[in-house]
């Protein structure tokens, strides 16, 4: 049994009829759903979230549009709240949202083929309107602020529009931002622009403060999508396993069974959050912050200062907090599981069970680790189990468990050292350049720009991660680059790069990391015929600004490797210097198109050579 897949001990019920169930507690109480969140959320916030919904939908209307769609439905709120009997008081949430926005007027004028989706029966309607939504909306113009003094004064004069504008210009941007964190986002502007509007230059203040804003609203917004991702592609099981192990690193003091039960919860809550559920998603998400709150001696201290913020800030302060300390004189792992010789009667008994609590176990005694890792010893250690236990002396098998186990994890921390080193040592150019060489080689099929745009994101990586305490560096790089991996997994399904990046990408979730590291040259790729206009010199390469020239070298170097992607470090290195001595020499020259048309010629013929290709 794969234990990533089947978890049925810890995670208590079958995944489909667990929600139902959770479901059908929660609102046993309620005759009306849309009554029930209006109460619990209040209307300032169900209408906040009202319009985030709207925003994601019908990404192209007008705010003041959509206020008209939020009027609606807080108008059928209230109805509601007065008689929860009414007819159509008592749909769920989601289908009130979708079948008013079917009623839009010229929907199909503004939506093209999103119309069709209002043919459809939930809850294939609502994934047809989620499968058009726009990630970077091109239609959408640059957000202008208004002037410092304007803003301020609509801040004061109207506070509810302003921050409302702010919730929908927010939301319909970044469609796939949980609520939540929307909200969270709103307040956080609200409380920059109180202290701002008494500043001295209120612009350069809101300037700073909303630059941090947009840049936690991006790396909050990769987190989630990156979280929906692994619940629809590898499902509840995947997702839960790797929850429980990050809560374990979280909450160390938790008890086995308090993590379960919240790991299960945040399941629930999570899908509602990825299927557009907004109102839901807010109000559960509230929800279960309130429980853990209520239960701060048993989870953690260190969500205190969270608990005592408003409800809007508490979700996003308790996801973002710090992990607890580890609780002193943990046991050792080793005595329990791989001295004990009745391992493999526990292994059998309740193979799920005893594989979950190695994962909790294991995950509180090392927050140093990504939980991919994690999942990775434990798959290691469930691997060793299954072959043992068929032996004659399972024990005498299973007795190096912790050197094998240990074994990958020191070359993970070796290779993170390593990057690492190479970044802090050389730089961010040098650094770029060596995984735009690695990468192209991998797979050479992938287009220029597309290349550039993974190394600059594993470039980011390494910035954010390298500068961090060595204990959390490789939990840093490992989990970010997971989701860059996982970005470009998700667009090969629809466009095959080449054979070892499918087998990469099909892999399991934990394993993705450590496949595309080691992965090779693709020996199967057949390069174009020679291109000169791919290596085009001219006086752009003196005269362009310095970071489009940057970008124009490296491009270069990535064409370069696309025409013989076995090529060796010292033939790049003889290449880049035959270049670096033209780039040189001929913006100095009093005509540089004609020298670096003699001498890109002259490179060019010289490249082909050292390269062995024909002309």
């Amino acid at each position: 049994m794969k234990w990533l897949t089947l978890i049925s001990f810890i995670f208590l019920l079958s995944s489909a009829r667990s929600r139902n169930l959770h479901r059908a507690a929660r609102d046993a109480d309620h005759k009306s759903q849309i009554a029930h969140r209006y109460n619990d959320l209040k209307e300032e916030t169900f209408k906040g979230v009202a319009m985030i919904t709207f925003a994601q939908y019908l990404q192209k209307c007008s705010y003041d549009g959509l206020s008209k769609l939020v009027k609606d439905i807080v108008d059928l709120a209230h109805k509601c709240v007065a008689n929860e009997d009414a007819p159509e008081c008592t749909k769920p949430l989601p289908t009130i949202f979708l079948d008013r926005i079917c009623q839009v007027d010229q929907l199909r004028d503004s939506y093209g083929d999103m119309a069709d989706c209002c043919g459809k029966a939930d809850p294939e309607r609502n994934q047809c309107f989620l499968s058009f939504r726009v990630h970077h909306p091109d239609f959408i113009p640059p957000y202008q602020r208004p002037a410092a003094d304007v803003i301020c004064t609509q801040y004061q004069d109207n506070r509810v529009a302003l921050l409302g504008n702010f919730v929908y210009t927010v939301a319909r941007r970044n469609p796939f931002l949980h609520a939540p964190a929307i909200l969270a986002l709103a307040a956080e502007y609200e409380n920059a622009l109180k202290t701002c509007c008494s500043e001295s230059d209120i612009g350069a203040c809101l300037d700073e403060k909303a630059s941090a804003i947009k840049d936690r609203a991006k790396i909050i917004g990769v987190q989630q999508q990156h979280g929906c991702r692994v619940l629809e592609k590898y499902g509840e099981r995947t997702f839960q396993a790797d929850k429980l192990a990050r809560m374990s690193q979280k909450y160390p003091k938790a008890s086995f069974a308090e993590l379960i039960k919240m790991v299960q919860e945040v399941k629930n809550v999570y899908r509602e959050c990825c299927e557009g559920d907004m109102v839901e998603c807010v109000d559960d998400w509230s929800e279960l912050m309130n429980s853990l709150c209520a239960k701060q001696d048993v989870f953690s201290s260190k969500i205190k200062p969270c608990c005592e913020k408003p409800a809007v800030e508490r979700t996003s302060c308790i996801v973002e907090a710090d992990f607890d300390e580890k609780p002193d004189n943990l046991p050792s792992l080793v005595e329990k599981y791989i001295q004990d010789k009745e391992v493999c009667k526990s292994y059998e008994a309740g193979h799920d069970a005893f594989l979950s609590e190695f994962v909790y176990e294991y995950s509180r005694r090392h927050p140093e680790l990504a939980t991919t890792v994690i999942l990775r010893v434990a798959k290691g250690y469930e691997t060793l189990l299954d072959k043992c236990c068929k032996t004659d002396n399972p024990a005498e098998c299973y007795g190096h468990a912790e050197e094998e186990l240990n074994k990958h994890i020191k070359e993970t921390q070796e290779l993170v050292k390593t990057n690492c080193d190479l970044f802090n040592t050389h730089g961010e150019g040098d650094f770029l350049k060596g995984i735009l060489v690695r990468y192209t080689k991998k797979m050479p099929q992938v287009s220029t720009d597309t290349l550039l745009e993974i190394g600059k994101k594993m470039t980011a990586v390494g910035a954010k991660c390298c500068s961090l305490p060595e204990e959390k560096r490789l939990a840093c790089s490992e989990r970010y680059l997971s989701i860059v991996i996982e970005k470009m997994c998700k667009k090969q399904e629809s466009t095959p790069i080449n054979d070892q990046v499918t087998q990469c990408c099909n892999e399991f979730y934990s394993y993705k990391r450590p496949c595309f590291t080691a992965m090779g040259v693709d020996t199967k790729y057949v390069p174009p015929p020679f291109d000169p206009t791919m290596f085009n010199f001219d006086d752009k390469l003196c005269s362009a600004p310095p970071a489009e020239r940057e970008e124009g070298q490296l491009k270069l170097l990535i064409n370069l490797i696309k025409r013989k992607p076995q090529m060796t470090e010292d033939q790049i290195k003889a290449i880049a210097g035959g270049f670096t001595a033209m780039v040189e020499k001929c913006c100095k020259a009093a005509d540089v198109d004609t020298c670096l048309g003699e001498e890109g010629a002259a490179l060019i013929v010289q490249s082909r050579a050292t390269l062995g290709i024909d002309a």
